[in-house]
């Protein structure tokens, strides 16, 4: 999710959560604090807490990244109840800040608190953003007033709540155990696939409430078998705050110049003071500056005031746009005339602003249509040395991965060499954002159960693809869902490597593409982040008129990475 992350091979991170969230779990996450910051720079972060709890402070004590309180909490729990998508996207907000701030060895998350407000949702809530921050989970779960038996059913239905939000278990605390209890645990968690760990229980309201905590760990818990198990393998998912998060990260990480035509749109001044707020791009905003600053200020922005202004008729640019724009289009006989009535076209004057290299890219269509933004692109950026075609593809965020669709924006009815083109394009669009591409090429039927025109078409583009990119991961003609499910390939497509893995969807045109894209996006709640304009010499990405905020944000930064 950070490029921190990614490139300090020794970082570690856990999330503690309880469904209980008692003392016991008081215990663990002190006990986990202190080992990791006894062997590195160790941070504590908690997602949803309240601002009268001093547990936090205890934990933030025990830690050593030097992150403040405010620095190491996300959001209160009435926002986390009443908003709990709202407050997902706040947390990882908040967490890469803190850990981008501290740049610990290890991160120590921990999960609500018991609440007079029961909340039934809310464990389910703490999976979650456990998956959100890519951290595997140390589960704690209380004995008391429950068997062993009852206790290991607890342990597997709270297991199966983190497994489904996409996070894994890699330890279990049995807490609030007496002296009679350790050993009838232990014998029915025998060959438990985690390790599992017995605690005393601890009352946090006594006075000596920590040196006790702190023995009961000690005595309890052999710190080499706690390693062991924060180092077991862990494939972190990538839930669409993860993705969304991680767009910013990598754009933020080498910036580039973004223009946006359309200044006088609410939605795209607020996209664009989220991003220079946090220094994630630089942008120039066509339009009148006085203007777009009097209307962000009526917003209660504050950062429009870093982005770059251009007005459409400051001659000291427009001239010389002018001169380029009648040489680029020479063939097609365009006058200074001309060229000055074109250029007063918001999305034409921005595209000549990276024509000019002013920009490294171009967002728009918040307003203007897909034809007015793509056209003046298609006219002077051009596709790309070797490419023939401009693709559109969406990048669908799902609860724990991404995958690419395409051509789902451009293309209506592409012939084989033109679908061949889409599915390499896409595959270069996967690996930019760090997917490693497994290609299927879709149609009605899988490796020839299913004959006719459509299918004779799939087949000869997915042999155009293995000859044009041998080494890409490709299968085809092949059905959705065997292409998406593993236990579907199995029958369908039996031996295929990639069948069951494809993460890179080519739809056979751009009806089926339009239509499954928007079907999956509102029927499952997957993120359609794009489209991404593949093909072009510079990058240059259309927004849905219904764009949400951040729509606009997640496109400006995938724009910039395209730019990189």
């Amino acid at each position: 999710m950070l490029k921190y992350i990614g490139d300090t091979v020794s970082f570690t991170s856990v999330t503690i959560i309880s469904p209980e969230a008692a003392n016991g779990r008081n215990v663990v996450a002190l006990g986990v604090t202190k080992a990791l910051a006894a062997a590195g720079k160790t941070g504590v972060f908690r997602p949803a807490v309240c601002r009268k709890d001093t547990f936090t402070d205890v934990l933030i004590e025990a830690s050593n990244a030097g992150l403040s309180r405010e620095q190491s909490v996300g959001v209160c729990p009435k926002r986390a109840r009443n908003d709990k998508e709202g407050s997902r996207a706040d947390i990882v907000a908040a967490y890469t800040q803190a850990v981008e701030t501290a740049r610990p060895d290890a991160m120590v998350i921990v999960g609500t608190d018991r609440s007079a407000v029961n909340d039934p949702a809310m464990f389910s809530f703490n999976a979650d953003f456990a998956a959100d921050l890519q951290s595997p989970v140390l589960l704690a779960v209380c004995t008391i007033e429950r068997t062993p038996e009852q206790v290991k059913s607890t342990v597997e239905a709270s297991t199966k709540v983190i497994e489904d939000a996409g996070s894994k278990v890699v330890g279990v605390f049995i807490t609030g155990c007496d002296d009679t209890q350790p050993d009838p645990l232990k014998a029915c968690f025998v060959d438990y696939p985690v390790p599992v760990w017995t605690l005393p229980a601890v009352d946090f309201n006594d006075d000596d409430a920590i040196s006790k905590a702190d023995e009961a760990f000690a005595t309890n818990v052999d710190a080499a078998e706690l390693t062991a198990a924060l180092e077991s393998p862990f494939d972190a998912p990538t839930t669409p705050y993860a993705f969304q998060y991680g767009l910013l990260g990598k754009a933020k990480a080498d910036k580039k110049t973004i223009v946006l035509p359309e200044g006088n749109e609410d939605r795209i001044i607020k996209a664009a003071d989220y991003l220079l707020e946090r220094d994630i791009v630089d942008l120039i905003i066509v339009g009148d500056e006085n203007a777009i600053l009097a209307r962000g200020q009526e917003l209660g922005l504050k950062s429009l005031g870093k982005a770059k202004f251009q007005a459409k008729d400051d001659e000291t640019v427009l001239e010389p746009m002018v001169a380029k724009l009648c040489e680029l289009r020479a063939k097609k006989g365009m006058t200074e005339e001309q060229a000055r009535k074109q250029l007063a076209d918001d999305s034409y004057f921005g595209t000549m602003l990276v024509v000019m290299g002013m920009a490294d890219g171009l967002v728009s269509g918040s307003v203007n249509s897909t034809a007015n933004t793509v056209r003046p692109a298609l006219q002077v950026i051009k596709t790309k040395p070797g490419t023939s075609l401009v693709s559109g593809a969406f990048l669908m965020c799902f609860k724990d991965h991404v995958a690419v669709f395409a051509d789902c924006a451009i293309n209506l009815n592409p012939n084989a060499e033109q679908l061949a083109e889409i599915a390499i394009q896409s595959a270069e669009t996967a690996k930019a954002f760090g997917l490693e591409p497994k290609v299927g090429m879709l149609s009605y039927s899988t490796l020839g159960s299913g004959k006719g025109p459509d299918v004779d078409l799939v087949e000869e583009a997915t042999t155009i693809v293995k000859d044009k990119a041998p080494d890409l991961a490709v299968v085809g003609s092949i059905q959705f869902d065997a292409a998406w499910s593993p236990t579907v390939a199995a029958t369908k497509a039996k031996g295929d490597p990639v069948a069951g893995h494809v993460n890179v969807f080519v739809f056979p045109d751009l009806c089926a593409g339009n239509i499954a894209y928007k079907a999956v996006q509102r029927s499952s709640g997957a993120a359609a982040v794009g489209p991404v304009l593949q093909g072009l010499n510079r990058p240059v990405n259309d927004l849905s008129r219904g764009a949400t905020v951040q729509d606009i944000i997640n496109t400006i930064a995938l724009t910039a990475i395209e730019a990189q």
